[in-house]
C-alpha cells in the first residue's frame, strides 16, 4: 500500500467533455478511478465580472506519487483558460481500496 493517497478535482462546463476527460485519465493510469457530479452551479469572479455557469465537477482518486502527472494531465486537456484543478490528501482510506489504487495507477 502507497504512503499517500489524493483525491484531485476538477470542474467543466459539459458533461460530455466531463465524460471523456474522466476515460481518458483512467486509461491513462493518471487515478483508478473518476467520478463525475452534477450538475452543479458555479459563481466566480472572471474578467472584472461575476459569472454564473453551470458546471460537472469530474472527482479523481489517485497516489502522490501520480497526482502531479495528473494535475499537468488536466491543465494540458482542459479548456478553461484558469482551470480549477484541487486536490487534498485522504487521511484515512482502507487498506483493500489503498491496494486496489496502487494496482491501477501502476505505470
Amino acid at each position: 500500500m502507497s504512503d499517500r493517497y489524493v483525491q484531485m478535482q476538477t470542474t467543466i462546463g459539459a458533461r460530455e467533455r466531463a465524460e471523456s476527460l474522466v476515460v481518458e485519465v483512467v486509461e491513462r493510469r493518471l487515478a483508478a478511478c473518476g467520478q463525475i457530479v452534477g450538475p452543479i452551479e458555479s459563481t466566480y469572479w472572471w474578467n472584472g465580472r461575476i459569472e454564473t455557469e453551470r458546471e460537472w465537477m469530474c472527482v479523481f482518486k489517485t497516489t502522490e506519487r501520480r497526482a502531479e502527472a495528473l494535475e499537468a494531465f488536466l491543465l494540458d486537456a482542459h479548456p478553461y483558460e484558469v482551470p480549477e484543478v484541487v486536490g487534498f490528501r485522504l487521511d484515512f482510506i482502507s487498506h483493500d481500496y489503498g491496494d486496489w489504487i496502487d494496482d491501477e495507477t501502476d505505470e
